[in-house]
This record gives C-alpha cells, structure tokens and sequence, in this order.
C-alpha cells in the first residue's frame, strides 16, 4: 500500500505547515509494524529550512514534482503522478490542492483565519479562501485538523458529518526542552542579545496582533528588558514596524526575523517571557515549544490558545492593550508567578506527542480507504 503525502508546502513560505509535515514525516517513519509505504511529494526548487531530502528511507520514497500548490497545472499533473506510483491515498497538507485526484483523499486543515477573523482578510480573499477550502473538504473522504477548536469551527461553517472530521493535536519536537546555560549565552552572544528579553516568534500577519503587542510593551517604559519579534517577516504587513517608530521604541524592540531551526530552542530558553497574543490560531505551536524550553508563557483567551495552554499560562483579552502589558509586568516582576508557569508548562507539554499525532493520522488514512 502507497500512501502520497504533499510536502510541496513545507517550505519557508509554510513555516507551520513546514514544521507539522516534517515532524509528522519523521514520526511516521519511526512507527513500526506498518506495510504502509510513503511516497513524499516535494518542490525542491522552493527555499525550506528544512532537508526533506533526509526523510528519504526504505518506507519513504521522494519525488521531487517543481510545482506550486498555487498552479492551476497540478489540477492534472500530481493526479497524473499518483496514478503513475500506484498510491492507494494521497494526503494533501494544504486546501489548494488537486481536486480530482483520482484516489481515496485525505485533508489537513489547520484554521479558519480568514473566515475568523475577516477584519484582516479582504472579501475577495475571503470567497476564495471559502470556495477553495469547500473544494478541498468536498474533495477528502476524511478531514484532519489540528484542535478541537479548529474541529467546531469547521463543523459550524460548512455542512460536514461529524464523523469525517478528526482533530488531530499537534506536539512539539523533543529537542525543545531547557538547554544548557552554555548554549544559550552563545546565542545571545551572536545575535547580540545583550540584557534580558520578552520573545514573541512566529509570522507578522495580522492576526498575530503584534501592534498592539507593541503598544503594550511601551507601556511598560522604561525597562531594561528588550521586546525581540522573531520570525518570517512577511512585508506586505510593515504595521509593527511603523507603530515601534511612531511610539520611538526602536531601542526597546529589536526585530531579528527569520532564526534557524537548530537555534530556537536556546532563544525560547534565554527569554525571560514567551508573548503570543494572536487573535486567531488553529492551534498555536509555539506555545507548546516555549512551554517545554521552560520559558514562561503569556497568550490569548481566545481560538484555540486556551485549549493547547491549558491552566499553564497566563491568558489574556488580546484587544486588550493595557491588561497585556499588566500582565507582562506582572509575570516580568513576581519570580514565584514566573516559576509557576514555569512549573505547569512543563507539566503541560506530557500532554502531547508525535508518536500519538502520527498514530491517530494512520487511523485516520485506514478510515479514508474504508479499512
């Protein structure tokens, strides 16, 4: 049995779907007792941080196919290809994706963002994210998606059986944990990282909320702590930027974009604070992975921040600028309160896994091929 997984979106423009698709690949390359062969479609002309070469092995054959997920062509090329490698499923990691396939179809779905959040979407991006996503889910005999959240959002918004949707927990890769004292001052020697600092990581789109996390960390002046954003900079979105220019905070905030992936456990560690307060996330990673460096973590009480946080972080209204920056301070100023989270993070991180998120995928594909 042939199993085809699109891997043409872990790539630098995917930085989350880049990080589930591989650590899901490597996990499922781990499991034994399964007859199941991989076949991982990939673009190997689009920049990734990531070697998916090294996924190759005796179970997980490459196939490099240098197309975007944004051409019109792969409505007939990678259907061509799977009937070429006689795959028995394909699983495809993105909506925009061949919809006539020509196999039994499964589909990740990681959020609803533009549908949830439609003040940062254009309406036109809005109907075609909503008409391709329709596609997608029509397409799938099965539909994964990331949390329980994710799982009642789509169920809310299009007419699905419940039973052809799974969600699916995400974990975070067992080399975030606390790393040695050593290891993280050499990385705040070579990326300057002087004083104390409250990280923020991941995109700058909209939804992420970084002015108002901006706004907030000016509260807080003076401080001998810096506010490091770290992550892909996309530039369509130059809004934090300016407002950190408009408030004069270009010593408080520093903006080091995009970190290497062997670096960010020893970034997360060196924090004093972990800040995600986005509006909307299918799931919210990141949380996860500051939580397991040891790093305390303030997020959202909204979407699915409260559901993969659980009782180990400090949640917060992110619209609210003065109670984010109060809570900062609160957590920047009481060690016993940094120590808790600290304590509870750690405790929290047990709860998820790779091996159970690769092994409920596998359940998932036996269902889609009516096993």
């Amino acid at each position: 049995m042939a199993i085809a997984i699109d891997l043409r979106t872990a790539t630098d423009h995917f930085p989350g779907i880049g990080r589930y698709a591989v650590s899901l690949m490597q996990e499922l390359s781990r499991l034994r007792g399964g007859s199941q062969k991989f076949i991982l479609i990939h673009d190997a002309t689009r920049p990734a941080r990531w070697d998916l070469r090294s996924l190759g092995s005796e179970r997980m054959t490459m196939v490099n196919i240098p197309i975007s997920p944004f051409s019109i062509r792969q409505q007939w090329i990678i259907p061509r290809h799977l009937k070429t490698c006689q795959a028995s499923l394909y699983h495809s990691l993105y909506y925009m994706m061949p919809y006539r396939p020509g196999v039994a179809t499964v589909v990740t779905v990681y959020d609803l963002i533009p549908l949830m959040v439609p003040h940062h979407t254009p309406l036109k991006v809005r109907l075609l994210f909503h008409m391709m996503l329709w596609l997608a889910l029509r397409t799938a005999r099965q539909v994964i998606v990331i949390s329980e959240t994710a799982r009642r959002s789509l169920l809310a918004r299009f007419d699905l059986p419940a039973e052809k949707v799974t969600a699916i927990p995400l974990a975070m890769d067992p080399r975030f944990q606390p790393q040695r004292p050593q290891a993280v001052e050499a990385l705040r020697n070579r990326l300057a990282l002087g004083g104390p600092y409250v990280l923020y990581l991941g995109t700058n789109k909209p939804h992420k909320n970084l002015v108002r996390l901006v706004e907030a960390w000016e509260r807080l002046q003076p401080t001998p702590a810096s506010l490091v954003i770290a992550g892909f900079w996309d530039p369509r979105y130059p809004e934090a930027r300016e407002k950190v220019k408009t408030l004069s905070l270009e010593n408080a905030v520093r903006f080091l974009g995009p970190v290497a992936e062997e670096d960010l456990p020893a970034l997360y560690c060196g924090a004093s604070l972990f800040v995600f307060p986005s509006e909307c996330e299918g799931f919210g990673l990141p949380v996860l992975e500051a939580m397991a460096c040891g790093t305390p973590v303030i997020t959202s009480n909204v979407s699915a921040m409260p559901e993969v946080a659980g009782q180990s972080a400090l949640l917060v209204n992110p619209y609210d600028v003065a109670g984010l920056a109060q809570a900062m301070r609160q957590v920047l100023q009481t060690p016993s309160l940094r120590e808790d989270l600290v304590r509870r993070g750690l405790q929290r991180v047990k709860d998820f896994s790779w091996k159970r998120c690769a092994t409920a995928t596998l359940d998932v594909y036996a269902q889609a091929m009516g096993r």
